[in-house]
């Protein structure tokens, strides 16, 4: 019950954060409309948002959390003060220097995450402009990610779940309020982006100092914790961040595309993000200290049976999910983002880049339960043997099927980007799963063919309850409607599903951990 309480207070803040998310995306999309200036903010603030998943919530936490959860097993509660310390001072000095290196150097790194900018001189000095203000986001947040892990490895997990809807309140002040005062509206996010990292750190300081982890940070990369963390963390960099990495070289060739290009994929990719960050990301937070604990207790069927436990939770939710996003890509686009500057044509282009990036929607899920089955061991070599592999899919993927359409002739190039990131995070999670069920760690049971044919027989009766409500959907009526519509469809799905499921003999108990 303590994994489930834990998840639903994480599934909570990240279900508000999405909501909030939602709102965020229909103010910006409508205020700045899915053209230059959008894409712009999309390509400056997403390298920032690159580095800090690759060093903050990426590597660094799935390096730490292990390593802090064996200190609090089995050490006094002095040496873990020590080892927060230690890494504290060290990761407040190379996140400074990444972020000052960083300013220094930002039209060469614009110039390798977006080439195609260079081709338009005001498009690609605006972009830099963009980065160099949004880049110290990078330091906030890689402080607030350490003081996240510390948290959740404690089972305090309110207040690190909660900082991400900050970050939506902020830019959306910032579109409505500050937008209009500036003199290029579109860098009041960029402002709005330093206010919420700020924020988002600060929060996470009370509790901090009420247990008795707010240390003063010193520098020491010779201390035992910190070597080892280090040594975990540098293979994990690439392990942990395939998506992150798989997206950015979309970008890259995305800059080579049409005006809108960046946001009509950005777009789409905050759609899959609903249930990914949900369920999965809730999940995937959750079980990464269990595990740890379980590794360090030695209590191997423990550990098995959470990694079961959450591929059930996983699959339950990711399988719909894919589909109805597939299937109700346009309504969706059309009813939250279409108003103002976001054109017919934008909800065209994106439901064609959100049923490209659909199917991989259950593997990005199960990558957040099956990838902290090697961290929680210590294992960071094994994510990054599977993550070169789907890397370098995405990159396989990406020449084929642009050629492809161009050879087709068709005008939706984009839709390439998505369905590559769709087969790079597929054979992510199927070589994960293969390295857990070869070596003993994780595989499914006999008891996954029963609930497989229960799974089954739901998603089709979803899919036939959507098939029949998608004839009553209007697209002409007003935004609010439309909304309304939107709603109304998912709730008959998840109707449709949730009786399936028991007339087929699932039930609720079946998903105790």
């Amino acid at each position: 019950m303590a994994l489930w309480r834990s998840t639903f207070v994480v599934s909570a803040m990240t279900m508000l954060s999405r909501i909030l998310g939602l709102v965020r995306d229909m103010v910006l999309l409508n205020v700045f409309g899915a053209g230059k200036e959008f894409d712009v903010f999309v390509v400056a603030f997403r390298i920032p948002n690159f580095f800090r998943r690759l060093f903050a919530e990426g590597a660094f936490s799935q390096a730490f959390i292990p390593v802090l959860t064996e200190y609090k097993t089995e050490r006094l509660h002095a040496e873990v003060q020590i080892l927060i310390s230690r890494v504290f001072g060290c990761l407040l000095m190379l996140m400074s220097s990444i972020t000052l290196l960083a300013m220094i150097i930002a039209p060469a790194i614009i110039y390798v995450y977006a080439p195609g900018f260079h081709e338009h001189p005001e498009k690609f000095a605006h972009a830099v402009e963009m980065f160099r203000l949004t880049i110290p986001y990078l330091l906030f947040m890689s402080l607030t990610a350490f003081a996240s892990s510390i948290l959740n490895s404690y089972d305090s997990f309110f207040s690190p779940a909660f900082s991400p809807v900050l970050l939506n309140v902020a830019m959306i002040a910032g579109a409505w309020w500050l937008a209009p005062y500036m003199e290029t509206p579109i860098m009041s996010l960029g402002w709005a982006v330093i206010v919420a990292g700020m924020i988002q750190l600060a929060i996470q300081i009370p509790e901090l100092w009420r247990k008795k982890l707010l240390i003063t940070p010193k520098i020491d990369f010779k201390h035992e914790g910190v070597r080892k963390i280090l040594k975990l963390m540098l293979p994990a960099l690439f392990g942990v961040s395939v998506t992150q990495i798989n997206l950015l070289l979309n970008t890259i060739w995305a800059s080579f595309m049409q005006d809108g290009s960046v946001s009509w994929l950005y777009s789409a990719e905050r759609m899959t993000e609903l249930p990914l960050g949900l369920i999965g990301v809730a999940i995937g937070t959750v079980i990464l200290p269990s595990l740890s604990a379980r590794h360090a207790e030695q209590d191997t069927e423990k550990f098995k049976g959470m990694i079961d436990w959450a591929a059930r939770v996983i699959i339950l939710v990711g399988v719909p999910a894919s589909l109805a996003l597939f299937m109700l890509s346009t309504p969706i686009i059309q009813s939250l983002f279409q108003h103002g500057e976001f054109t017919p044509r934008d909800t065209h282009m994106t439901a064609l880049a959100l049923q490209s990036m659909s199917g991989g929607v259950l593997a990005f899920m199960l990558i957040k339960v099956f990838a902290p089955g090697f961290y929680a061991q210590q294992d960071t070599k094994t994510p990054v043997r599977v993550g070169l592999i789907a890397v370098a899919t995405n990159a396989l993927s990406n020449v084929i099927f642009i050629s492809l359409f161009k050879y087709l002739d068709w005008n939706a190039p984009h839709m390439a980007l998505g369905i590559s990131s769709s087969l790079s995070a597929l054979t992510n999670a199927g070589l994960l799963y293969y390295f857990l069920h070869t070596r003993g760690i994780f595989r499914f049971g006999t008891h996954w063919k029963k609930i497989a044919v229960q799974y089954a027989i739901a998603n089709v009766a979803m899919v036939v309850a959507l098939l029949c409500g998608l004839h009553f959907y209007d697209g002409t009526l007003s935004q609010w409607v439309r909304i309304a519509q939107v709603l109304g469809l998912c709730i008959v799905g998840v109707v449709a599903y949730s009786v399936a499921l028991l007339l087929s003999g699932f039930r609720p108990r079946h998903l105790r951990p």
